[in-house]
């Protein structure tokens, strides 16, 4: 019996898949539980318009991050943290002060949570690097340069 799948299922299969199950398995759990639908003419009609959609929204949402990525390649953003006179900095910087800076100066919102910086802690004056992931297939390096206040 074909149903599609209405959540991901290990062992089976992802959601919006089409599967080929037992009919018993299909009845008597699948469809009751609310995990699947049957695959008649109507539902993969309903289920090919989604995946249309679907992959018309995951096309935007990756040409506004490669715009989004071309323009923050190349920037260097400065960052001001107070420091000792041997260079070692009062705590560390990390990447909420990077999106914060990438704010301020050229005006981007990047999530916090989207910037990944190269090491583990930077606690000295000097020049690094950072990668920004803005999406699953769109990664872009910046440089951040650490200076004393």
């Amino acid at each position: 019996m074909e149903v599609i799948l209405k959540q991901d299922i290990p062992n089976l299969g992802y959601t919006n898949d089409l599967v080929n199950v037992k009919a018993g398995y299909a009845r008597n759990y699948l469809i009751p539980k609310g995990l699947a639908i049957t695959a008649n003419d109507v539902n993969k009609k309903v289920l090919s318009e989604n995946l249309k959609q679907k992959a018309f929204k995951e096309e935007k949402i990756i040409k506004e991050a490669e715009t989004l990525g071309k323009a923050l390649e190349g920037i260097t953003v400065k960052i001001g943290a107070k420091a000792a006179e041997t260079g070692k900095i009062f705590g560390s910087v990390n990447n909420i002060q990077i999106a914060d800076a990438i704010q301020q100066q050229y005006n981007y919102d990047i999530d916090r949570k989207k910037i990944v910086v190269d090491g583990e802690h930077i606690k000295e004056l000097g020049t690094y690097s950072a990668e920004i992931r803005l999406h699953k297939e769109v990664k872009v390096k910046i440089n951040f340069e650490v200076f004393a206040e």
